[in-house]
């Protein structure tokens, strides 16, 4: 890997670390709802711009619809999750939940898609549920209702995300696949329609809100433009430049950085009890993603 690939790393990680902050700020202030759908619209306005910058012909090849119901699984119900968690749950909190993705994605694969477990993963997945049951039942935050809502919220959002993953092999790459720019696009699309009808509702019999709070509209517009978009654009490109197996890399970066801009920003607290739950499911993402050495069986020698 070249420096600018490490540095695009690291960007990529710090921006999605700070998504989990941004809604942290904006869904208390404009409910889980609105802060959701403004976060796709901002982004679906974003990757419009980014097509149009890079001339990018809108040919989707019929594939349109899959990436539309692909951004409902892959955005629209995942994002709204985690404003749902953002609700009581630290950022923290919900950035070392997001690592267990691919946990998730491998109890989805092995379940639904005849994906085959080693035992080497399998330890990963039961290593990853010790650490979410430390990091739910240790700590300062007590285990009230509202507490257990928001992990099963963030969890909902990983098992969306690891599927997701399996359904765009399905419906994408082995129908000829498409442009990631345009895949995007058409999820960022798919997630906005979805989510308007509950936006309107809300907008009509919801709670009143006060949209005259500038800092919260800054943290929608940064987790749109900034935490869905961009990032969108920096992912394709590392795949890109070092292919998929090392971009899942971020992963392991996330959490640090989503507990970073919440200590920082809102002077939130770990405990540790959060601390080593949080390593452990590290240690057990490290374990699914990372590629088992093969041995490659030694050729005979010729008899003398």
């Amino acid at each position: 890997m070249r420096t600018s690939d490490y540095v695009r790393l690291l960007a990529l990680a710090a921006i999605w670390g700070a998504s989990f902050l941004f809604m942290r700020i904006a869904a208390p202030a404009f409910g889980s709802v609105n802060t959701t759908f403004l976060r796709v619209f901002f982004a679906l306005i974003g990757l419009a711009v980014m097509l149009l910058l890079l001339r990018t012909p809108m040919q989707f090849h019929g594939k349109l619809k899959s990436a539309m119901v692909l951004g409902i699984i892959n955005s629209g119900i995942p994002f709204l999750m985690y404003a749902i968690a953002a609700l009581w749950l630290p950022a923290g909190y919900s950035a070392i939940l997001n690592a267990t993705t691919p946990l998730m994605g491998a109890l989805i694969g092995f379940s639904f898609f005849n994906e085959q477990l080693t035992l080497r993963k399998w330890g990963g997945v039961m290593l990853g549920l010790i650490g979410i049951a430390l990091i739910t039942t240790t700590g300062e935050l007590s285990l009230t209702g509202s507490f257990i809502t928001g992990v099963l919220a963030c969890l909902i959002a990983t098992a969306c995300y690891g599927c997701a993953g399996f359904l765009t092999r399905r419906w994408i790459s082995e129908r000829g696949g498409l442009d990631a720019k345009l895949v995007a696009f058409g999820s960022q699309l798919g997630a906005a329609l979805f989510l308007l009808p509950f936006f309107g509702y809300t907008m009509a019999a919801g709670p009143v809100v006060n949209w005259a709070q500038p800092e919260v509209w800054a943290s929608v517009l940064a987790v749109g433009f900034i935490c869905t978009a961009l990032a969108y654009l920096l992912y394709f490109r590392l795949i890109a430049d070092i292919g998929p197996l090392r971009s899942l890399t971020v992963t392991f970066l996330i959490p640090p950085f989503g507990i970073l801009w919440g200590y920082l920003v809102l002077g939130e607290t770990l405990t540790g009890g959060f601390v080593m739950g949080g390593a452990i499911v590290c240690l057990a993402v490290w374990l699914v993603v990372s590629p088992a050495h093969v041995v490659k069986p030694v050729s005979p020698q010729p008899e003398r």
